[in-house]
């Protein structure tokens, strides 16, 4: 029972604590100021074109940069490589102009051709960058990225001169200039990857400290799989008189608890996340150090729909509607998560109106009708999780829900982030849990991951209708008549649930009052040149 299973994972562990823990927070390294933070787990690479992740987001904003950047405050969109830019009257030909003074790590000057040169290889089909999507909105690149087209002049990126970039657009887009803050709109160095290994290949050494060549404000100094990664202050970079930081150290720590301890006994500056079983004290004993914040993204089950049982929609209906989302809330993530029951959040933009409910009764009559009353002969099936003790604590409430409530008993699986990664993207999986962090604050993020075929899909879904209402959103002449467009699109993932969604995310973890201008956000991306610590 639920119940039971909760009373093993005790909520309130204070005497775990060293007492003054948030008077030990990190400290600053003599002679320089070293951030240290935990990211949660070894990265799949620092190739901004062909990750996907949340760690791999953190280090990557710190040696690349794009065309624009976090501002200050967390909310804002400011000046990156490009001081500035305008748009045609109808909104589809953008025109940005470089910084004169933009440099790549190696002296190298930055140059609008150096942004085509990246996309084409974004977009180029052997490299099968599951991001390039979000590059489709541009005249020909969805052509190009499928192998339609293979004049890469065709595609709407030109550069008439150095330090010009024209982007033409094949439908208005209005959230174009907050989506390039995301690293699939990156410039790379194409010489050094040429070098290590061709354009169109994944896993080059071309993101190794010896080699990388970025953009950003940091470089890569330092990579040691599985202990850290190591950045320092750019000494090319167009702003870095304004960079506060010397050095920020990452450490992929998949274990919360030692991440924890790590923090409690000065080691690092700010967690990844905060253990379950510790939020309760940390809000009751050490409020300076907590931190709950709003973030815009969704924690959901993928359902491979590929596989029996899996391929019956009754089936996944029962399973989705047979969790307790607010009994899960409460008792077991207690970080302020908000229950989910439609894919995408909230936001005062627009809300999605199609919901799911908890409905055990009807789950078990649809169980019944797909051809198992009350879970008799229900097949071995498993729910992957990436190794995390949250992870496996929700996972296991979740299992414990199918169990009492549909007779059904699914088994758990976890692997380490980069095997989890390869089985999600390889449909190796029954169930796999999994969690979508805005790209940019517009919902339409949420919303073009489910395209027939998309990098983000992952789940054998493929909806002829879905599609075309994705094409249509983008033809509309307006948020409203987008939005409602949205709503319909939103009915139609929680009528066939390709994915189940779990709550909404906070973005629950511990930092020293040492972290300046470190600033909440709904993405909870920034900047790194703007954090600082005090003395």
């Amino acid at each position: 029972m639920l119940q039971t299973f909760l009373r093993l994972f005790p909520l309130i562990l204070a005497t775990v604590l060293v007492a003054g823990c948030g008077k030990k927070a990190a400290t600053a390294d003599a002679g320089a100021k070293i951030l240290h933070i935990g990211n949660g787990t070894e990265v799949q690479d620092l190739d901004p074109q062909v990750v996907t992740g949340v760690p791999e987001n953190k280090v990557i904003n710190a040696i690349f940069e794009g065309l624009v950047i976090e501002g200050p405050n967390g909310i804002d969109t400011a000046p990156g490589v490009a001081e500035r830019w305008e748009t045609s009257a109808d909104g589809l030909v953008w025109t940005f102009h470089l910084r004169a003074d933009a440099r790549w790590s190696n002296g190298d000057p930055l140059t609008a051709h150096d942004f085509v040169r990246s996309y084409r290889r974004i977009l180029t089909p052997s490299l099968a960058a599951e991001y390039a999507y979000k590059l489709h909105h541009v005249v020909g690149a969805e052509a190009y990225n499928k192998g339609e087209l293979t004049d890469f002049s065709q595609v709407g990126f030109k550069a008439p001169d150095d330090r010009t970039l024209q982007i033409t657009l094949k439908h208005r887009a209005p959230f174009l200039l907050e989506a390039m803050k995301h690293y699939s709109w990156f410039p790379v160095h194409i010489p050094t990857i040429e070098k290590h290994g061709g354009l169109d290949r994944k896993g080059s050494r071309w993101t190794r400290a010896e080699n990388m060549v970025g953009n950003g404000a940091f470089v890569l100094r330092d990579w040691r799989p599985n202990q850290k990664i190591v950045v320092t202050r750019s000494p090319t970079y167009w702003d870095r008189d304004n960079v506060k930081l010397d050095q920020i150290h990452f450490y992929p720590i998949e274990s919360m608890d030692t991440e924890e301890r790590m923090f409690r006994t000065g080691q690092l500056h700010k967690t990844n996340e905060l253990p379950i079983s510790k939020i309760d004290a940390y809000k009751r004993d050490y409020p300076e150090n907590y931190r709950q914040d709003l973030y815009y993204g969704s924690y959901f089950y993928r359902l491979n729909v590929t596989r029996p049982p899996l391929n019956d929609v009754r089936v996944r209906r029962a399973l989705a509607l047979s969790i307790d989302r607010e009994q899960l809330v409460a008792q077991v993530t207690r970080g302020g998560q908000q229950p989910a029951y439609h894919f995408t959040p909230p936001s005062p933009e627009y809300t999605p109106a199609a919901r799911i409910t908890m409905d055990v009764a009807e789950a078990r009559r649809l169980l019944a009708e797909a051809g198992f009353p009350e879970g008799r002969g229900f097949p071995k099936i498993e729910l992957l999780y990436n190794t995390s003790e949250n992870h496996r604590v929700i996972a296991e409430a979740i299992q414990q829900m199918w169990r009492r409530n549909l007779g059904v008993d699914i088994g758990l699986r976890n692997e380490e982030w980069k095997v989890y990664l390869d089985s999600q993207d390889e449909l190796n999986y029954d169930i796999c849990r999994a969690g979508w962090i805005a790209d940019y604050t517009d919902p339409n993020t949420f919303k073009d991951m489910w395209v027939t075929g998309g990098g983000n899909n992952d789940t054998g879904w493929s909806s002829a209708e879905y599609d075309r209402l994705v094409r249509v959103s983008m033809e509309t002449n307006s948020d409203e008549e987008r939005f409602a467009i949205y709503q319909q699109m939103e009915k139609l993932l929680m009528e066939e649930l390709p994915v189940i969604p779990i709550y909404f995310y906070t973005r629950v973890y511990a930092i020293s009052p040492k972290v300046l201008n470190w600033v909440q956000n709904p993405l909870d991306n920034r900047s790194w040149k703007y954090i600082d610590l005090a003395d």
